[in-house]
Parts: structure tokens; sequence; C-alpha cells
């Protein structure tokens, strides 16, 4: 079958309302909104269209319902050009929804949700076609049962698997680690997972399975990867003036599969990933900050790194 989309995402999109306040508050007190938005967010829906702006072919697997909420998802997904044509529909569906409170006095966010009404969809309801018609299939952990399943259609097809694990205690999520590809999961998330303390140590073991590539990333200490039966790497991160942090592991992942489903090697791939989620932190939002591949590129004509350390 003809390859009809350079990713496939299976995982969550949600509706982030985004407030930005001059300093987190303390508890018991009070503090003025100095500006607030709405925006898409989402760890899938946010890694597709970090991946759109960067050139490739996305398309977005979920369910959906018929409310406000559902239709902003769409809207703003079909918006950057992906494609929302696999998306099925359920009366009682909503995507997540999140209220993100952006310190600016320090560019970090806290983010508040609630997963009512969302519906991962289920294995019975993938359809195989759709998972041959990709080059890389994402997923998240909110994707579940059906994350695995189509995980096993993919590997099925040759196709590699990127995958953004945030809560290794997620339903399937045992089972579908072992599974993935391409593992790049944050530092906190790979302590937990793997009991170790250095971010070396939690690569090697990540690495253990035969997977392509598994990478734990640390925000602006930068990341450690691997790729399989290769030593460990450190990669740091570019140096940037942070305005939001929101989205920007989101944009990693996504930009990563870009590069995988372009056919770029691993240590090309970490560098694009990695100047893309620096400069969506230059600007607010998840979404509205992420940056096309001409900004990019040239940003990766100047950038310079911030010392380890």
């Amino acid at each position: 079958m003809n390859t009809r989309w350079d990713i496939l995402g299976l995982g969550v999109a949600a509706v982030d309302d985004l407030f930005y306040v001059e300093r987190f508050p303390r508890p018991n007190t009070k503090t003025p909104i100095q500006a607030q938005e709405r925006q898409g967010g989402g760890l899938t829906g946010t890694a597709l269209v970090a991946a759109a702006r960067l050139g490739v072919r996305t398309a977005y697997l979920a369910i959906l319902g018929n409310e406000a909420l559902s239709h902003f998802v769409l809207e703003g997904l079909e918006r950057e050009g992906v494609d929302c044509s696999p998306v099925l529909h359920h009366p009682d569906a909503r995507p997540v929804y999140a209220v993100v409170i952006v310190d600016r006095s320090s560019g970090e966010r806290t983010i508040f949700y609630t997963t009512e009404g969302y519906m991962p969809v289920p294995p019975e309801r993938i359809d195989e076609r759709l998972i041959e018609q990709c080059r890389v299939l994402f997923v998240d952990y909110t994707a579940g049962e059906g994350g695995l399943y189509a995980t096993m259609l993919a590997h099925r097809h040759g196709i590699p698997v990127v995958a953004d694990i945030e809560r290794e205690q997620a339903p399937a999520m045992a089972e579908l680690i072992p599974q993935v590809d391409h593992l790049i999961v944050d530092m906190e998330t790979a302590a937990r997972i793997t009991g170790e303390t250095q971010p070396p140590s939690m690569v090697r073991a990540l690495a253990r399975r035969e997977r392509a590539c598994c990478v734990v990333t640390a925000g602006e200490k930068g990341c450690w990867y691997a790729e399989w039966g290769g030593e460990v790497h450190y990669f740091p991160a570019y140096r940037v003036e942070v305005v939001d942090t929101t989205g920007c592991g989101d944009v990693f992942h996504g930009a990563y599969a870009a590069c995988i489903a372009l056919g770029e090697p691993v240590v090309r791939a970490i560098q694009i990933a990695s100047a893309t989620a620096a400069l969506k932190a230059t600007r607010p939002g998840g979404r509205s900050g992420i940056p096309n591949w001409p900004t990019v590129e040239a940003f990766l004509s100047t950038a310079t790194h911030v010392s380890p350390g």
C-alpha cells in the first residue's frame, strides 16, 4: 500500500487555556492574570503540529465528540495541515481540557487538567489499513491498549514506533514500553522506570532491549541518548531566552519523529528536535510558538549550546 502520511499519531490532543502571571502564587494568596489565551495542546496533538510545521505529512487518529472543545481541536489541527480524516466520533467523547498557569518570571508552567470524557481508541476500532499507510507511528501514554495494538500492527509492516511515555503506570504501558523503537522520556519518568539516579545509567537501562534509540531529556540540561548497541552520548541544550516551556517536550517528540520519518540519522534528529523545542520555549503557548523549518534552519546556523554543569 502506498504511503499516505509520514506520521500517524495516536493519543491525546487537548484544549489549553493559558493564564500568564508575574509569579506563581503561594497558597491562600491572590494574583492578577496579566494575559490569557486558548490554544490547542496535548502530547500527540502538539507533536503532530510540530512535525507538520517542519514540512512532513501528518494524520491524527482519536475519538472526539460533537461539542465545542472537540471542534476546537479538529479545526486547530486541520488549520495546521494535520489530516483528521481518521478521527472517530462518539457523542459522549471530549478532548482533555487543561488550565495552564505560566510564571513569567521563569517561563515555567503548572498544568491543571481533566480527562473527563476522554476516550482512547480501543483495539477493535483501529483499522490496520491506516497503520500501513504511514512511515512512522507516534503514540503517547494515553493510547492504552489501542496504542499497544497499533504498535503490533506497525511492526507487522516494518513501521517504526516513536512514543511519549509520560506516565509509565498508565494502562498497557508496561507492555508497550519494551515494544517502542524510539523511546523518548523525561528524566523524572526515566528515574521512576529504571530506579537509576543518573541520566547515563537511565539510558543504559532503557536501551537494554532491542530498540533503535532511547533518549532521556532534561530540559535546559540537554539530553542523553544511545542507539542500539552503542554508547551513551550527551547532547547539550541550545541557549535561548525562555518565555514559556509549555509544550517543549511534545515539540521535541514531534520534531524527532519527523526526522525519523524522513530517514535522518538519530544524531541529526536529536539536533533538530533540540533546536525546535528551544525555539518553542522563546514564545508563549504550547502551539503558537512552534517554529517552521526555515526558522529552525536559520537558528541552527548561529545557535550556541548551554554549558553543561
